[in-house]
Formats: structure tokens, C-alpha cells, sequence
């Protein structure tokens, strides 16, 4: 695939896949014998891996090790296991904090609704 059917197959730029290969975000693109991107299944799932820890807000940091220690001789399963193990345990921890939120906010929202039947708080409608 080119750079612009992952761009769109993906929802992001052109730019943004140039600069997650430019850091290690994702490994090395295979590249065509006149060196155009040329993007494998492979390489689709990398970016596909990246998309979606970064919306879950895994650190480019981390990321890059993971992909590091993807790369590396040897048996690296272990590190792999423990960095993916950590960011998941910060995952829960975000997700714990913002169901609290969410929990305040519903008893704010259900406060208004006891309080005035929700009509005070509703814009004007027109009847």
C-alpha cells in the first residue's frame, strides 16, 4: 500500500506516519526498489498497534521501546511482557480515575434534574 491508502485506511497524515517511522514509533517501512514507501500487512499492523495504544495514552516512549525491543536479537519476550503489563496497569488507573469523574458528573447532572425538574437548566424552546 502507499503512503496515502494507509494515510486514509488509518485516518492519519501522511506526516504523522513519516515522523512515527522517523522515531521508531514503527519499524522501518519496506521501501520500493526507487525507494517509495511500500507499505506490507506487516507494516500495516504497526501502524494499526501504534494508532490504537496511542489513543489509549500509551507514551511514544514506551512505545518506541516496545518496537525496540521487538527488534532485538535475542529473547526479549520478558521486557516486552513487563512494558506492555505496566502500561496496562496505567491504563486501569486512567480508566478508574475517569469513571470517578464520570460518577461526579452524573450525580452534578442528577442534582439539576431533582432540584428543578430539569426545565431551569434547559435552553429556551420553541413551542
Amino acid at each position: 500500500m502507499t503512503i496515502a491508502e494507509v494515510s486514509k485506511k488509518y485516518d492519519i497524515s501522511a506526516d504523522t506516519l513519516r515522523y512515527y517511522e522517523r522515531i521508531g514509533l514503527i519499524p522501518p517501512v519496506h521501501r520500493t526498489s526507487g525507494g517509495i514507501r511500500d507499505y506490507t500487512e506487516d507494516d500495516c499492523n504497526w501502524v494499526g498497534f501504534a494508532k490504537c495504544m496511542r489513543s489509549a495514552g500509551l507514551t511514544i516512549e514506551a512505545l518506541i521501546e516496545y518496537v525496540s525491543l521487538c527488534q532485538q536479537e535475542g529473547d526479549t519476550y520478558a521486557a516486552r511482557r513487563d512494558l506492555l503489563t505496566e502500561q496496562r496497569r496505567q491504563l486501569a488507573e486512567r480508566i478508574e480515575e475517569m469513571q470517578d469523574t464520570l460518577s461526579r458528573l452524573d450525580h452534578k447532572i442528577e442534582w439539576y434534574d431533582k432540584t428543578c425538574g430539569g426545565k431551569c437548566c434547559k435552553k429556551d424552546e420553541k413551542k
